[in-house]
């Protein structure tokens, strides 16, 4: 009778008593830092979550650091994590620096610019608990899903970069390009030691190795919208890194199936 009751009271505890770690790094978002951070609060709170927001601001020259240990006066230093780095690293090393102040069961990563809303995050956790998920990934393109605010000729070029990725790497997701996800602590650290692109391909990179590690993961509609203030980070550069890492992967890809 015992050893029933403790399998079902630790099985409780595991779903119930989970700690979620919120990965928020921020580059000029001065202005959307106080308008995601009360909503992430809000929801988190609502729905009586164990929590901790890790923003992670690579020197931003506008004040956004300053702004972000304004609102940890308000919401405690037990809530808000300051982990700020000297200069712009990149969003791949941002998660990776996040994730070692980590202290959560599961992490969550999202954008800071409110392209990615936090009312979508009960429904992350929910689909998590259905079947123990190790990913759960935020998805434009699935059924439900879609992105607002943007033009056709951006939608275009999301759209092509992700056809391309499905054609030549395979994920298994809808959406591979995507930053908005829940992962089991655990399966993150695997997948961040295991992963090479530091800058826009890291996301797709880690889905692509998570599909291949045989990682369980599940996606949930999410609508996108473009930022209200400040600039997309998006330029050149990053489009012509995204094709190097997207050709880089393939070949590896190529080689590993070689040698298979």
């Amino acid at each position: 009778m015992y050893p029933f009751f403790l399998y079902f009271a630790t099985l409780f505890c595991s779903i119930c008593c989970s700690k979620y770690s919120i990965l928020l790094p921020t580059y000029c978002e001065k202005e959307n830092l106080p308008i995601i951070l009360p909503r992430l609060v809000s929801t988190l709170n609502e729905n009586r979550y164990d929590y901790e927001i890790i923003i992670i601001d690579d020197g931003s020259p506008d004040g956004t650091l300053d702004v972000a240990k304004e609102l940890q006066k308000k919401y405690g230093s037990d809530r808000i994590i300051l982990r700020p780095r000297e200069k712009k690293l990149g969003l791949g090393t941002a998660y990776v620096h996040g994730m070692k102040y980590s202290t959560g069961d599961f992490i969550v990563t999202m954008d800071a610019d409110l392209s990615h809303h936090p009312k979508f995050i009960p429904k992350f956790i929910e689909k998590q608990k259905e079947k123990d998920f190790d990913i759960v990934s935020g998805s434009r393109y699935k059924i439900g899903g879609g992105i607002k605010g943007w033009g056709f000729k951006r939608k275009l070029m999301s759209r092509g970069a992700n056809l391309l990725t499905q054609i030549l790497l395979q994920p298994g997701v809808s959406d591979a390009t995507g930053s908005f996800r829940l992962y089991k602590r655990s399966v993150l650290q695997k997948l961040v030691a295991e992963t090479q692109s530091k800058g826009y391909v890291f996301q797709m990179e880690m889905i692509v190795k998570a599909s291949q590690f045989g990682f369980t993961i599940e996606e949930v509609p999410i609508l996108f919208e473009d930022r209200i203030y400040g600039q997309s980070k998006l330029g050149l550069s990053e489009i012509v890194q995204f094709t190097r890492g997207l050709l880089s992967l393939f070949i590896t890809r190529l080689k590993n199936c070689v040698a298979n």
